[in-house]
């Protein structure tokens, strides 16, 4: 299994399938390699594209070196596109669609040449207040180490039913999901306030593709629709069918297209 060191000497654990220009996969909260799609969507992309999928900090395979700054995130994003050859397309799945943008900004069109984000869940701000008091009560959960409060907020902050709480709990998967605990203040911190940041979006200076299912919910294409209206180079699609579980031979095609500069 490949590894890069990151700036502060995390160890993060990654992969690569295909061949052609090069795309990072970032995931969004609580997923992982060995946890999520990105390895489908990894496959559905590999005919076209040369694919890295790892596992951010504190997640998987990879280590984690406390405290945690967002900053840490983008240099583990740039070790691994310098550790396979020094430029690449980067897309973001949901809140892993927030860090990806910043890491765009941040790091330059020489190093992430084009950014597609996938549904990050930005808000306007007559909806912020709910995120604020996310925030808040997912900062307290875990300094008091409460991992399970902060898996329940979590759920409830994505829409799980409240009912459908126990039984997950019980489920045979609820203690790999509070291990990630701590990394959902990670994805926390990447939306910020949850309000888009028009400043990091201005400043991108590369090609930008936001995604949504067209069968998701209007506030999830938000942050997609908003990110490529004030990009300087920016489109948005929504892919009929789809909701915020994207299936890969949906996203394959276009994340492709847009990759190679064909669309």
């Amino acid at each position: 299994m490949p590894t890069v060191s990151s700036a502060d000497g995390t160890t993060i654990a990654y992969e690569t399938v295909g061949s052609g220009p090069t795309i990072v996969l970032v995931d969004g909260a609580s997923a992982y390699r060995a946890g999520g799609r990105s390895r489908e969507i990894a496959a559905a992309l590999a005919g076209r594209l040369t694919v890295v999928v790892y596992d951010r900090r504190g997640r998987g395979e990879s280590g984690d070196t406390l405290p945690f700054a967002v900053e840490r995130e983008i240099e583990d994003i740039a070790a691994l596109i310098d550790a396979e050859g020094g430029s690449a397309a980067v897309v973001g799945f949901s809140s892993g669609g927030a860090l990806a943008l910043t890491a765009a900004a941040a790091l330059g069109a020489d190093t992430v040449t084009r950014l597609a984000v996938y549904e990050p869940p930005y808000l306007p701000e007559e909806a912020q207040a709910p995120a604020l008091a996310y925030t808040a009560a997912l900062g307290d959960a875990l300094a008091r180490g409460d991992r399970d409060a902060a898996v329940e907020l979590f759920f409830r902050r994505v829409g799980v039913p409240e009912e459908q709480l126990p039984g997950l709990r019980q489920s045979p998967h609820w203690p790999a999901t509070t291990a990630l605990a701590p990394t959902l203040a990670y994805d926390d911190a990447a939306l910020g306030d949850s309000l888009v940041p028009d400043e990091i979006v201005a400043a991108l200076r590369v090609p930008v593709l936001g995604i949504a299912g067209a069968a998701s919910p209007a506030f999830l294409h938000y942050g997609a629709h908003t990110i490529a209206a004030e990009a300087a180079d920016g489109q948005y699609v929504a892919l009929p069918d789809q909701t915020h579980d994207v299936q890969p031979d949906a996203n394959g095609p276009v994340l492709t297209q847009f990759v190679s500069g064909s669309a």
